[in-house]
């Protein structure tokens, strides 16, 4: 496995370095030459997550602070880590535990500068004929899931919480395909969805579904997604980074208080070639997305070392990772330094 994400690194750097990851970068806007290109690589293609950063980036928030965004969409799955640790972008969106893993076990060094969202997204989706509402009814069902050690290990927490064990169920490495392993019988149940896509997606091509959070069957709570920056990035020029966050903040201001608007700005940024966007389908999300982006506890883009601390024990506790490790310097707030 460490040798497997060393080589996804070094590919993900030379990848961008030659083809601005993937060709899906955001050309600078005529008139941009006195700002500064400030990269930054999504964890997918445009949806609705990402509508504050096309609202600021619209709005010229970006501007105001002396930023030209550049958006990027990832070539590879770890782009979002690989890339800023290696320089090569401003910033990464990624997954805070799949972050956790590959900083401490492979010393990638980043640092999370802001949470994206302040819970998880990740949900257990089966049809509801199936009968499963909960963790406790995958007794003798058949789970699918993408095949990562990280998803297994949910699985298993989830089954034990519930009074089950591993052997209770089936596992079913259905790679990424977690819609139509659902949807086709392949599976009873797959893990690893986002309830604000998945769900919305399958409601709106009419199917009765049921779906849980692995949160409430023992996994640890944690932000779905969170902004990776370098730590020499971080060390050296916190200000630029600052002033990212600041427009970012501005950006979803504006989609809380105009999420029609932002959504039509979203729309009007997809990516209809690789990932094209259904209205309805985004509305839902956005109404999903924007209670958990930012709450009565937590500003958009807070975090707390605790949460990260949580995850980091978890995956020690489950064998992930070798050694128990303080993370509190992967995390830094730095608009609130």
């Amino acid at each position: 496995m460490k040798k497997k994400l060393v080589a996804l690194f070094m590919a993900a750097a030379m990848a961008f370095g030659a083809v601005g990851c993937g060709g899906g970068e955001t050309a600078p806007a005529e008139g941009d030459a006195a700002l500064e290109d400030f990269n930054i690589v999504l964890d997918w293609y445009p949806n609705a997550i990402h509508s504050f950063l096309y609202v600021a980036q619209e709005k010229g928030y970006f501007a105001e602070e002396g930023l030209n965004l550049v958006i990027n969409f990832p070539a590879n799955t770890n782009d979002g880590i690989s890339l800023p640790a290696a320089g090569k972008a401003d910033i990464g969106i990624y997954y805070l535990q799949d972050a956790i893993l590959t900083a401490v076990e492979e010393n990638v060094p980043i640092v999370s500068v802001g949470a994206v969202t302040q819970s998880s997204l990740n949900v257990v989706i089966s049809l509801a004929e199936s009968g499963i509402k909960g963790a406790e009814d995958l007794a003798g069902k058949k789970i699918g899931y993408a095949g990562t050690v990280l998803s297994e290990a949910q699985i298993a927490s989830m089954l034990e919480y519930a009074g089950l064990s591993a052997d209770d169920c089936q596992f079913v490495d259905v790679g990424f395909d977690l819609l139509t392993a659902t949807t086709t019988g392949q599976v009873d149940a797959t893990t690893g969805n986002m309830v604000n896509h998945e769900v919305p997606q399958l409601e709106e091509e009419g199917f009765d579904i049921n779906y849980f959070y692995p949160t409430d069957y023992g996994v640890p709570e944690c932000y779905e997604l969170v902004f990776l920056a370098g730590k020499d990035a971080v060390e050296n020029n916190p200000e630029k980074i600052q002033r990212f966050l600041r427009a970012c903040q501005k950006g979803f201001d504006f989609m809380k208080e105009n999420p029609e608007e932002a959504l039509q700005i979203l729309l009007a940024n997809q990516n209809a070639e690789n990932f094209p966007l259904s209205e309805t389908v985004e509305t839902e999300s956005m109404n999903i997305l924007l209670p958990v982006m930012e709450t009565e506890d937590a500003r958009f883009l807070h975090q707390e070392v605790s949460v990260w601390q949580e995850n980091a024990d978890w995956l020690y506790e489950k064998g992930i990772l070798a050694e128990k490790t303080d993370v509190s310097d992967l995390v830094v707030n730095l608009l609130e330094e």
